[in-house]
């Protein structure tokens, strides 16, 4: 290879494609299941070869040891997979609310594939995924994942060993943060399934030879699709701006 490229060269080029193939296995659109393998890691090679002129400057010098040089390696698998992880584990807020729109309005029986998201999931879920994954490519979040890539050398140098308590506390605060988002997100569905139960159970002791299961389920289904539809708007908005802040506070 020395014809070709030096071994500092090729080992950074390594270290470089280690963690942006971790993270492209992982981050949401380009990383699901989906698409290929081969397009995937074709994507992290052509990524590594843009940011391998940025990045060889604070790369470091090739190991005497090949414990040291694979350590190194290890190190960059993990930190591409622990962002990669994170970035993916905010598009549950989306699954959330599908999930609860769907048991509000007793469309839980209804499930399909939903790539990305979960082998088995509701098709509200499903389609509040997919919703969120084209809002990515639409609104250019996908140029944000570059950004973050590019900016996560910065936050975590080759220099300074992993940060396992700072990504165990970022990855449950971003949990935390994408389910209480999801179930603001189904909130309008939610209160209108409630005032709905609420009002069917006093008709339902008022008169009880009211058959309330046929009547009840066909408005619950019409008027929770109605209201969905009419804040969907909304939630890809307020998604998009908490997705976009994510992705921002790894360029900080």
């Amino acid at each position: 290879m020395e014809p070709f490229a030096s071994i500092q060269q090729i080992y950074t080029g390594a270290l470089i494609f280690a963690r942006l193939a971790s993270m492209v296995m992982t981050m949401p659109g380009v990383g699901d299941t989906t698409v290929p393998v081969r397009i995937r890691l074709s994507f992290a090679f052509i990524l590594t070869i843009m940011l391998l002129p940025v990045l060889a400057p604070v790369l470091p010098t090739v190991p005497d040891t090949v414990s040291g040089m694979a350590g190194y390696v290890i190190k960059e698998v993990l930190l591409g997979l622990m962002i990669g992880t994170i970035m993916r584990f905010f598009l549950a807020a989306l699954s959330v609310a599908g999930e609860i729109i769907s048991i509000q309005t007793t469309l839980s029986f209804a499930q399909t594939s939903a790539p990305g998201i979960a082998p088995g999931s509701t098709t509200m879920g499903t389609f509040l995924g997919l919703l969120g994954l084209v809002l990515i490519m639409t609104t250019d979040l996908h140029h944000l994942f570059i950004g973050a890539i590019v900016k996560s050398y910065t936050i975590f140098p080759f220099s300074r060993p992993i940060p396992v308590d700072d990504s165990v506390q970022l990855a449950v605060r971003t949990v935390s943060g994408a389910f209480r988002l999801g179930l603001q997100l189904s909130a309008p569905v939610a209160v209108f399934a409630l005032v709905f139960n609420i009002g069917l159970g006093m008709i339902g002791r008022v008169m009880p030879q009211f058959q309330i299961y046929f009547v009840a389920s066909p408005l619950l289904v019409i008027f929770g699709l109605s209201i969905l539809a009419l804040t969907l708007g909304v939630i890809g908005m307020v998604w998009v701006d908490g997705y976009r802040s994510l992705l921002l506070s790894f360029g900080r």
